[in-house]
């Protein structure tokens, strides 16, 4: 049975502490797998030629219990008839079928006992098989989850962060540049043409006189007429 403690030892330690050294903890998992799948073909094949032995066992104690009744029946009769020789012989048969059926009983109980004890063993085999099935499966997601990081946590590595930000104020700045150069040209832009817009805006104190008395003309004018 030492099989049993070696694999229950293994399959219920501390998953995180088998990772430890390990390049490849599912593989290690997978060959613990192999190994218990191994370990319960034989254990099923043990106990299958146990029970075989058990039932041989029970038909010898039943084909024992029915002679001892038969040689019984047979001693009973003979003592009715009055054939002492023939009770004589019966009765010790009798007595040794009694012998007997009292060390195949015993080895009956002994062997029940076996039997009994390769299913539980079975059994537990099984539980720990499944439980190792279960943390098997959690690990390869954990596995993977992890890899996945360690990839993502590789490829951030490389990244130059702090000249990418030195980079984008360089850039920041130079944009800032450009948009002031545009707001400088557009107030200073064509200052001749804005002094010949002055220049033709410009009237002269004659012009003005001119069209007062022109004005003050065509309003006498209008009176007289009215």
């Amino acid at each position: 049975m030492g099989i049993f403690n070696r694999i229950k030892t293994i399959a219920r330690a501390d998953i995180n502490s088998l990772l430890d050294g390990l390049e490849d903890p599912i593989a290690m998992l997978n060959e613990f797998s192999r190994e218990m799948e191994q370990e319960m073909a034989k254990a099923q094949t043990a106990l299958s030629r146990q029970i075989f032995v058990e039932n041989k066992q029970a038909v010898l104690v039943l084909d024992t219990k029915n002679i001892l009744a038969k040689r019984t029946r047979q001693a009973k009769l003979a003592i009715e008839m009055g054939e002492d020789a023939i009770a004589k012989l019966a009765v010790q048969e009798k007595l040794n079928h009694e012998k007997q059926l009292s060390i195949y009983q015993q080895q009956y109980e002994a062997i029940q006992g076996q039997t009994q004890l390769l299913k539980e063993k079975l059994i537990e085999l099984q539980e720990i098989y499944s439980e190792l099935q279960h943390k098997k499966m959690l690990l390869a997601s954990r596995a993977n989850v992890a890899q996945s990081i360690k990839q993502i946590q590789k490829a951030t590595g490389s990244f130059q962060t702090d000249n990418i930000v030195r980079g984008v104020a360089r850039a920041e700045e130079r944009i800032l540049l450009i948009e002031a150069e545009v707001q400088a040209g557009s107030q200073f832009a064509n200052p001749l043409a804005q002094h010949d817009a002055a220049y033709r805006n410009y009237v002269n104190e004659e012009e003005l006189n001119r069209e007062i008395d022109k004005l003050k003309s065509e309003k006498e004018s209008e009176s007289k007429a009215g």
